[in-house]
């Protein structure tokens, strides 16, 4: 009876023991998380209002390292099953930082912590540490040293997963196939998102690039990403295993000429990079969100206060044979005539112009008070890309030397393009660039590149990122210029939520030409042009205006381009969805900016609130289009309740300032 009794009480005890559970509860209580090691297996789930937005999913990581008493084959590490919930460190979130760069230069954040504990055959084996604020859920790894001997390791697999609500529809980008597109420079993260699509799909093959929206039916949206990713990781993206069921994915390892690992290799103890979970009953949380840099630290302080604000751009209307001493300097007046602060010079600049002229151009540019952004191929073993200059950026002896010729001549910032993927050694080398430049007091954006994760806070001297189908693509194909405002209203919710975006548009030419007269006709107004200066945001713009807009494009319309800030104090979320219409809010300042675009087929008639924006009975400046896209600005008086009534055409846009 006693031996009965005995078995009986392991059973209920292993029973207990398989079943442990753990709640992080949001601040405000509207979003819930619960973990559960149910039979050695670690598993999470998200509500938001009572609601699941995601099922029941798979947590873990698989390990393996070589040993010195027998390297014929690595150790395996099994992070993914037999675990045991053990000790819960909760505690309270309550951080103010201030980041210039950001569309919240000053944020406070708040958010409950939970760091979980797991075991395996009695060890410690690593903890996962959860943050939940009232819009965010935030997690990551931590992976403790495997013994006094075993200090690192290389993750096989990640099997952390989304498995999404059923009743959910995505707006995703594809992840392009490894060494495709031009001069095999994919990928890289310039695919535009399916609107609206049923689950169950997996992009190209390759599953999508981050971030990955998520419709949960009438109940709300969930935008999942990453942040935090140095070069001690590799990049990840997501892919779907059937149905709803959606997990984290390492880089194909055809990406840079197969050269490099997919998997990342680890010092021991570390963290992994934070998974982030945005959710919101609107898509006000997606528009606001500030997830990405509230989870990370500066990784090195800025040798300078960087300048940010406006710039011009010649390739986007004259193209390669523009990046010529004549046509930059050219640009350069055009540039001092807008009070932009500098120019970006684009690709063949090493052929066209060559280092010493450039020396006397950057002098000519500072004497007109504008400074330079000087174009760069990434280079290295990942693309045949043949636009100079190359063979720089990616070795450190040649990267060095380059920024000391930069720093002599008062170059502002650069350019890096056509980048391999996103491996660790990839990883490692946007690091890299980005820390020698800051030595030589010189800013940094990205193309051709992955998603900034995080990256606005952790290195002060980094811009921006492409990561993005963005501008350029409208000078190549007219379905870009037929669909522009289709995306645009679908980034404030997506990509630029999550970090700057560099986009390069707000073009006021009728054609992508160096004449205006020929090329891809845009379709969007002139209207929809200086709201996108405003909607889609980095503290360093360079628009796509060209010289003759001087004179050919309403006063109006330049007025403003001159004005317009690329540095914001806050964001606010007005109305719209993804792929239909976004009207969204800047403060610089005590400034307000309002801004707006349509990409629905029938004119949008509404009634905005502008409260806690303009007073009642205040005058604002309103732009406006007409049923023919034809823009103008006049005055209006806003009622005592503040709102304000109006109309944006397909493809028109809306300010109010």
């Amino acid at each position: 009876m006693k031996k009965a009794l005995f078995l009986l009480s392991l059973l209920f005890s292993a029973l207990t023991m398989s079943a442990n559970t753990v709640d992080v509860i949001s601040p405000n209580g509207n979003i819930k998380v619960n973990v559960s090691d149910e039979c050695g297996k670690i598993t999470y789930s998200v509500s938001l209002a009572g609601n699941e937005f995601i099922a029941p999913s798979p947590l873990g990581l698989l390990l393996s390292y070589y040993s010195e008493r027998d390297a014929s084959k690595p150790r395996e590490i099994n992070l993914c099953e037999g675990l045991a919930m053990g000790d819960v460190v909760q505690k309270d979130i309550d951080e103010t930082y201030n980041v210039r760069s950001l569309k919240k230069n000053s944020v406070h954040y708040v958010a409950k912590s939970a760091t979980i504990s797991f075991t395996r055959n009695g060890k410690k084996a690593m903890d996962i540490e959860f943050r939940v604020s009232d819009t965010d859920v935030a997690f990551r790894y931590y992976i403790h040293q495997l013994n006094k001997d075993r200090m690192s390791a290389v993750v096989q697999k990640e099997i952390t997963g989304f498995n999404v609500a059923e009743t959910s529809t995505s707006y995703l980008a594809p992840q392009m196939q490894p060494m495709t597109g031009f001069a095999a420079t994919a990928p890289s993260y310039e695919t535009h998102p399916e609107i609206d699509a049923p689950l169950g799909k997996n992009g190209w093959g390759e599953g999508y690039v981050f971030p990955a929206l998520f419709k949960n039916a009438d109940k709300g949206w969930m935008l999942i990403s990453e942040t935090g990713t140095t070069g001690n990781y590799c990049g990840c993206h997501l892919q779907n295993l059937g149905d709803n069921k959606y997990a984290i994915a390492f880089p194909n390892p055809k990406e840079a000429n197969g050269n490099g690992t997919s998997q990342p290799g680890l010092s021991l103890p570390c963290a992994t990079p934070w998974r982030t979970i945005t959710l919101g009953t609107t898509p006000q949380a997606l528009v606001e969100t500030t997830v990405s840099n509230d989870l990370v630290e500066p990784v090195y302080e800025a040798s300078k206060q960087y300048t940010y604000g406006k710039g011009t751009w010649s390739w986007i209307q004259w193209m390669d044979g523009s990046c010529n001493y004549d046509d930059q300097k050219t640009y350069i007046d055009f540039a001092a005539d807008m009070g932009y602060k500098t120019v970006l010079i684009d690709a063949f600049w090493d052929s066209n112009i060559g280092h010493e002229k450039m020396e006397e151009l950057a002098k000519y540019a500072a004497s007109k008070g504008v400074g330079i952004f000087l174009w760069y191929n990434s280079n290295g073993y990942w693309n045949h890309a043949p636009q100079g200059p190359f063979g720089i950026m990616h070795r450190a002896v040649t990267r060095t030397r380059e920024f000391r010729w930069m720093k002599k001549i008062g170059i502002r910032g650069i350019k890096v393009d056509f980048f391999g993927g996103d491996k660790q050694q990839q990883m490692q080398l946007y690091e890299d660039i980005l820390n020698d430049a800051n030595d030589a007091g010189v800013m940094v954006i990205f193309h051709g590149c992955t998603l900034p994760r995080g990256w606005e806070r952790m290195y002060p001297n980094f811009v921006a990122c492409e990561a993005v189908r963005a501008s350029e693509n409208l000078h190549f194909g007219q379905n870009e210029c037929d669909n522009e405002a289709l995306y645009a209203t679908v980034h404030p919710f997506c990509r630029n939520s999550l970090g700057n975006m560099d986009w390069g548009g707000s073009a006021l030419n009728k054609f992508y030409g160096r004449n205006n007269q020929r090329g891809t006709q845009r379709k969007t107004s002139d209207v929809f042009a200086i709201a996108a200066a405003v909607l889609l945001q980095s503290p360093v713009q360079h628009f796509a205006l060209a010289p003759n807009n001087l004179t050919d494009a309403p006063a109006w319309a330049i007025d403003f381009m001159k004005r317009v800030p690329t540095e914001w104090n806050d964001v606010k979320y007005i109305a719209g969805e993804p792929g239909k219409y976004v009207i969204l809010a800047r403060r610089t300042g005590s400034d307000w900016y309002v801004c707006g675009v349509n990409a629905m087929k029938e004119a949008l008639n509404t009634t905005i609130s502008l409260d806690g924006i303009f007073e009642a009975g205040q005058t604002v400046k309103l732009y406006s289009d007409d049923a023919n896209l034809v823009g103008s600005v006049k005055e209006v008086k806003l009622n005592k309740k503040k709102q304000l009534k109006i109309t944006i055409p397909n493809n028109g846009g809306l300010v109010i300032e």
